[in-house]
């Protein structure tokens, strides 16, 4: 293996050799006398660590060419940890130079011993920050409009984006909660000849029934008690841009009657009024129920299903996404270390193992929720599975009898359908395939409270 460089900056001739012979065995040892002859080593090795004395020639009883040395080292690479060699009368000079860069300072005389020490943490430091680097160069080569992906499958869908997103064909995107539906929505729009116009978005299952053919389609003055004022809907909204449907398996039979006359003709009426409207917009729809089954059901037109997808884009939850899921924990990691201002090192291999290992029902939402919470509950060096809240698959069981085993199955079940279907318990019942009721009482004997939390 290659031994790690480590470049000594020092006039002294006698102190270069003598760190030399102390430190060759661990590292790759350089030497400069002066300013000209370090920056040609940086250049030419481009050394991890250096040590610099602050004192060089021409003016080796001051610090200016030290401090000078210093800025062009970083200069070279900002990552370069300068430890700088000091008498303690020159403390104010150490940390003059720590302000301007440096990593650390180190008091003459020498303890070989300390400074040994000194050293192993630099490297590593450096070694941390170079995998960092590395990672969000792999991860932004692999990014795509604000998503994250290297898995074959999320490059496939990056390809499908980027072709349909120059036409005006109706998208609809299926997948699981949290793996990034309306990213990939607003990616077709920001890609698009629309991309100046608006982009708007309507949950079609998030605003009451009774309210839905308003917000959608705009209403009239006087159309019904509290329209006090004629309001335009969101598909008027964006006139000219996109229009994205979130949950439209959520929207009431009746209303797809009328979206399936928008889409065929591109017209609407307000709730009140008799006006035919003509709006031009692209409307990309999105879903995480299966809308094969709803038309079976009787609660899907079959005709709003096909007008939608004209194109379909099927997302892949996250424990089917290959080595991302690990990949994305790091970058979520370093993103909420840096805004919580805090000196994270990793992950440990527990935790590792157990975000390869779980299942994700709130994929890459969840996954970024549970990371960010790690990271301010904390206060070790390196986040474990008790921080992430999660256990690995070969120690959930262990030492646990038939009936702990048992509840803690069922508890596992019904957290994984709440995040699935964010909270809505029928949805979790139907899931699950048992009553109401007896969810309830589940739920009350397993501790899980009713007012679960969605997702985001």
């Amino acid at each position: 293996m290659e031994k790690q460089k480590l470049l000594i900056i020092d006039d002294d001739e006698d102190l270069r050799t003598q760190m030399k012979w102390a430190l060759s065995q661990d590292y790759k040892v350089l030497l400069a006398e002066d300013r000209a002859s370090a920056l040609a080593a940086m250049k030419k090795e481009l050394p991890a660590v250096v040590t610099l004395d602050l004192g060089l020639p021409p003016l080796p009883a001051g610090a200016e060419e030290g401090f000078a040395t210093l800025d062009e080292i970083l200069s070279v690479n900002t990552l370069t940890k300068v430890v700088i060699i000091t008498g303690r009368a020159e403390k104010e000079n150490a940390l003059k130079a720590i302000e301007k860069g440096a990593y650390d300072f180190f008091y003459k005389p020498i303890q070989l011993d300390e400074l040994k020490i000194v050293l192993h943490r630099a490297f590593y430091v450096s070694k941390l920050e170079q995998e960092q680097r590395a990672l969000q160069q792999r991860m932004s080569e692999g990014a795509f409009e604000g998503m994250l992906g290297t898995c074959h499958k999320m490059q496939d869908i990056f390809a499908v984006i980027r072709k349909v997103s120059t036409t005006d064909a109706p998208v609809l995107i299926m997948g699981e909660s949290g793996t990034g539906k309306e990213l990939v929505a607003r990616a077709l729009h920001k890609r698009s000849i629309r991309h100046a116009n608006p982009f708007i978005v309507i949950n079609c299952g998030a605003i009451p029934e009774n309210l839905l053919e308003s917000e959608l389609f705009g209403h009239e003055k006087g159309a019904f008690t509290g329209a006090h004022i004629q309001r335009k809907g969101r598909v008027e909204m964006a006139e000219g841009g996109t229009l994205f449907l979130d949950e439209i398996g959520e929207l009431p039979l009746l209303l797809q009657v009328k979206l399936l006359r928008y889409l065929q003709e591109q017209v609407i009426e307000r709730v009140g009024g008799r006006e035919q409207i003509y709006v031009d917009a692209r409307v990309v729809a999105a879903t995480n129920r299966d809308l094969k089954d709803a038309m079976k059901e009787g609660k899907f037109r079959e005709d709003v299903y096909f007008r939608l997808g004209v194109v379909f884009i099927s997302l892949p939850p996250l424990r089917d996404r290959e080595n991302d899921v690990v990949e994305l924990a790091k970058i979520f990691l370093a993103r909420y270390a840096e805004e919580n201002k805090k000196k994270i090192s990793g992950f440990t291999s527990d935790a590792i193992n157990a975000i390869q290992s779980y299942d994700w029902p709130g994929n890459v939402r969840e996954l970024e929720n549970r990371v960010r919470r790690a990271v301010i509950m904390m206060e070790g060096k390196k986040i474990t599975s008790q921080d992430l809240e999660i256990e690995a698959v070969t120690d959930h069981y262990r030492k646990m009898t038939i009936r702990e085993a048992r509840e803690n199955m069922e508890k596992d079940l019904i957290i994984k359908s709440l995040f699935r279907h964010e909270g809505n318990l029928t949805k979790v019942a139907q899931d699950l395939e048992i009553s109401r009721p007896t969810l309830y009482d589940l739920m009350e004997k397993l501790g899980i409270s009713k007012n679960f939390p969605s997702v985001g």
